[in-house]
């Protein structure tokens, strides 16, 4: 069985694109080997700056021969009928049989196919895969009609087994498949031959290049790391940048250099984001004073002198970028302290966060006045949530975030620092963006959490208000991210809070600004039934009355804009809850919660408040995870599929009404005195939010539930005894569904 060696060497393929190009020629060559009948046992991709390569072991010497029997129409079918199966077939009359079979004389065709040797099948699978690579861009050059990222020189295509090394017959636009590569660009000895994979990653590392882009990484954070080490140093962790490194270079060779004296007192971050932004430089700190003192970088050439000439060279272009960076930060700090970051928050009225949605001053308003609502359920000071609210976003306007966008937020910080703020405000400056994903960390501080909250519900409730909501894959404004970063901001700090209330209110105000242009009298009614959901919290029937009562304040109000605005926000904050709960699910998920238990919970009252709903699925979660629930669950769907086909039959409803003293087994009045038993622990458990004192009072009803079900008959024939029982049921639905909607649950 031989082994398959395939090399695409060109121009350097751009660092971010080599891990997935790997990856894709991996999978479009196996695929269209095994779819060709050649299985094999392993492959691996690979990629440096220059080469893709492919080594696949254990290949089938040849595709096995197959044989079909295709059923085709009747002997006396019309002749079009059978032209028609011949013809897809692809057979002749000739090679077909006749038999019979039920429905009278068929014809089948044999469709025979002979192996073919695997050189002939790589030559034309490599061919599809080269001609139709998933290159996010490619080109074109030359005469041919080949494209590629950069130009290709060389293809390099091997079967190799025990007879020796077999070169794959194969010519792209010219270039024929061979069985030579070359080693490093400027410390390689030129083009050689291989015979194998082995042969050829081992030559290739003699001519000084490493295949493995892992190994390179490797390499280069343990020479980086002992180089700190040595000088008492550390090495900032950056794996992203460490894997973008490890495809600039071939042959890695770290050295390390000093920061200028003057560029010190900048912020390491500063210093972190400008190196890595636009040298690719690994920031070295020390670790007693957290400042960044040095940086390493990665060369491509080993040089008589070490690497000095390198480094002079990077130290000027690094001297120049850093001389930017500390004239931003001198500029912005002299306004932070002489103007404050008012000054900067009043240019942000001139920059559109959303053509309907306004401007960014008009969102940091907005912003303002939700934080300081939230401020008192998150145990914030409303006036430091305001005053957060409205600096949060000023760092926007400077110089510095203006060069390096990803630093907004923490240049906030600094700035607000700087200016002499409060600290829980300065904080907020920073933190109010996270969590950003799944995996960053969520603010504890009360007016960060207030400030966050207030931004994600604004940025939720905009895209609403405007119909600008995710669809499908397409969520151009991360609103799920701005979601699940609501979710896990309210669990993270156990926060009990009123989505709907917010929502309302943040609605209603992006529905003020799209109508600006209304009448003075409209407005004043918009505005104060946003101030009415703001401090009371009103939605649904209660909404309705709000506007009812508020349109009596102004007889020409009946019809008014005012009202068709307000109208829509009770259906719009209700599919925004539901958006909440779609991320929930899927949170909840990946907790390990199943999804049919978060349904049993999202049908309870109180499903706006995030907090309650989680602790409700987890207990009942954890109920279900015993026999007594499992089981009790089954007891509960019984009853209540034999009472729900009991009204539906009867065309009444067993709601109430069962007594004791129509019991007639020993099990029906055991039941009672469960039910009884049960009842008065669940209500005051549900009352105090209690769920797992309430499904420990709901699991001991398993066993009088069983025990009811094997001694006692509920369709009796006496009519009065058969209502009893069916009424008794409906206490056990009743009971049970104080809990959780258990209809929801599978099985």
């Amino acid at each position: 069985m031989p082994d398959l060696l395939i090399e695409l060497f060109s121009e350097e393929i751009p660092a971010r694109m080599q891990t997935r190009a790997a990856g894709d020629l991996k999978k479009l060559v196996t695929d269209g080997l095994v779819e060709s009948g050649l299985t094999y046992a392993g492959a691996a991709g690979f990629s440096t700056p220059r080469r893709l390569t492919l080594t696949v072991q254990g290949l089938l010497a040849a595709s096995p021969a197959t044989r079909e029997e295709r059923r085709g129409p009747r002997v006396d079918a019309p002749e079009k009928a059978i032209e028609g199966f011949l013809r897809g077939a692809g057979v002749s009359r000739e090679q077909c049989e006749e038999r019979e079979d039920k429905k009278g004389t068929v014809l089948y065709a044999i469709i025979e196919k002979p192996g073919r040797p695997a050189a002939e099948i790589v030559a034309e699978v490599l061919e599809t895969t080269i001609r139709n690579f998933p290159w996010p861009k490619s080109m074109r050059w030359g005469a041919g009609s080949l494209r590629w990222v950069r130009p290709l020189h060389r293809i390099t295509c091997l079967l190799t087994d025990e007879a020796g090394a077999e070169i794959v017959p194969l010519e792209i636009d010219g270039i024929v498949a061979g069985k030579t590569t070359e080693g490093h660009r400027f410390m390689g000895d030129g083009p050689f031959e291989v015979s194998s994979f082995e042969d050829y990653e081992a030559r290739l590392k003699r001519s000084k290049v490493v295949l493995s882009a892992e190994e390179r990484a490797e390499t280069i954070w343990h020479d980086a790391t002992n180089r700190a080490f040595a000088s008492g140093l550390e090495v900032v962790e950056d794996r992203g940048l460490l894997a973008e490194v490890a495809g600039l270079v071939e042959w890695p060779v770290v050295l390390m250099g000093e920061i200028g004296a003057e560029f010190l007192s900048l912020p390491p971050e500063v210093l972190q984001t400008s190196m890595k932004e636009h040298q690719k430089f690994f920031s070295v700190k020390n670790p007693a004073t957290k400042r960044i003192e040095r940086f390493v970088t990665v060369a491509n050439v080993e040089t008589p002198d070490h690497g000095a000439t390198i480094l002079a060279g990077n130290n000027k272009v690094l001297s120049a970028r850093l001389s930017d960076a500390k004239f931003f930060w001198e500029n912005d700090l002299r306004v932070a302290k002489q103007q404050g970051l008012e000054a900067w928050t009043e240019k942000l009225g001139n920059v559109t966060f959303h053509h309907k949605l306004g401007s960014q001053r008009a969102r940091i308003e907005r912003i303002a006045a939700l934080a300081r609502e939230i401020a008192p359920a998150v145990g914030a000071d409303p006036a430091l949530a305001e005053q957060a609210a409205r600096v949060a976003k000023a760092d926007l306007s400077t110089e510095m975030v203006y060069e390096f966008p990803e630093l907004q937020g923490l240049m906030g910080r600094y700035y607000a620092e700087a200016a002499g703020l409060p600290a829980e405000v300065a904080n907020a400056c920073e933190e109010h963006y996270s969590p950003l994903g799944p995996s960053d960390e969520v603010p504890s501080e009360p007016v960060s959490i207030a400030v966050a909250l207030a931004d994600k519900l604004d940025t939720l409730t905009g895209f609403w208000a405007i119909d600008e909501k995710p669809t499908g894959s397409k969520d151009p404004y991360a609103l799920r991210r701005a979601a699940l970063g609501v979710i896990r901001l309210v669990l993270a700090n156990e926060l009990r809070l009123p989505l709907d209330r917010y929502a309302d209110a943040q609605i209603l105000r992006h529905k003020r600004h799209l109508n600006g242009e209304a009448s003075e009298a409209d407005l004043a009614a918009l505005d104060a039934l946003v101030d009415e959901i703001a401090d009371h919290g009103v939605f649904g029937s209660a909404f309705h009355a709000l506007l009812d009562k508020l349109s009596g304040k102004d007889p020409a109000a009946e019809g008014s804009l005012f009202r068709t605005v307000a109208g829509l926000v009770p259906d719009l904050s209700t599919d925004l809850l539901a958006f909440f709960h779609d991320r929930l699910k899927v949170h909840l998920r990946e907790e390990g919660l199943r999804h049919d238990v978060i349904d049993a919970c999202l049908a309870m009252p109180g499903a706006d408040d995030i907090r309650l709903l989680v602790a409700r699925a987890e207990a009942l979660s954890a109920f279900l995870g015993t026999d007594d629930g499992e089981n009790l669950v089954q007891g509960f769907k019984r009853a209540n599929n034999i009472l729900t086909q009991a009204e539906e039959k009867d065309g009444v409803e067993y709601s109430f009404g069962a007594e004791a003293k129509f019991a007639e087994s020993d099990e029906e009045k055991a039941l009672f005195d469960a039910l009884d038993a049960a009842d008065g622990k669940i209500v005051p458990a549900m009352k105090d939010e209690n769920f797992a004192t309430a499904m420990g009072a709901m699991a001991g009803l398993r066993g009088p539930i069983d025990a009811f079900f094997d001694a006692v008959q509920v369709n009796a024939e006496n009519p009065v005894v058969r209502r009893n029982r069916l009424n008794l049921l409906s206490r056990i639905r009743t009971i049970c569904l104080q809990v959780a909607d258990l209809t929801k649950l599978e099985g």
